[in-house]
């Protein structure tokens, strides 16, 4: 498993076709820097693990079932919060603001999918295995063995990679917003 900015850094990646399917610049700026946070939600199970008894890492947390159970919970709240933002200022379009609860649960579950794949490329003879699709596929799924524990040269790729992806769409990108002419001629 890579160490925190690592996860951060394959959220960042998950999250960069924001950038191809969003067309206002600052909206997809708002997700992307929104719902990379997500990338650690997994991670909740080790400070879970001190109160409650049988939770432990890499386990039942580390789930696409659970994933996704707690992007419907938290997502419609990170959608509010985005179209809070969008009445305030103009980093959320009028259009994504119809669609905020949709976002808002993709800002979240993106993310948290991405952390279940960056810890199935890590070495499981050190750490806990995941087993991403259970109940319905007891067992790991696939075992990647692809970088070391807390590997140091992953964890800081992952994280410059992300942000580097993340830059040169933002750099790449233009607003796609239709004018009012378009719209006018559309009609």
């Amino acid at each position: 498993m890579v160490d925190v900015l690592g996860h951060l850094g394959m959220a960042l990646l998950w999250l960069a076709p924001v950038w191809y399917f969003v067309e206002h610049r600052k909206t997809a700026a708002l997700i992307v820097a929104g719902g990379f946070w997500f990338g650690m939600l997994p991670d909740v199970d080790l400070p879970l693990s001190n109160w409650v008894e049988g939770v432990h890492h890499h386990g039942i947390v580390h789930t696409v079932l659970v994933v996704t159970i707690l992007a419907v919970v938290i997502g419609p709240l990170v959608g509010v919060a985005f179209k809070r933002i969008g009445e305030r200022t103009d980093w959320f379009s009028a259009r994504a603001a119809k669609r905020a609860t949709v976002i808002g649960f993709l800002a979240v579950w993106i993310p948290g999918l991405s952390h279940l794949f960056a810890d199935m490329l890590s070495a499981p003879d050190i750490s806990t295995q995941i087993e991403p699709l259970w109940p319905v596929v007891t067992g790991p799924v696939v075992v990647l063995d692809v970088l070391w524990y807390q590997s140091w040269w992953a964890t800081w790729g992952l994280f410059t990679l992300g942000v580097t992806v993340n830059v040169l769409a933002w750099y790449w990108s233009s607003d796609r917003r239709p004018t009012d002419s378009s719209t006018a001629s559309a009609r």
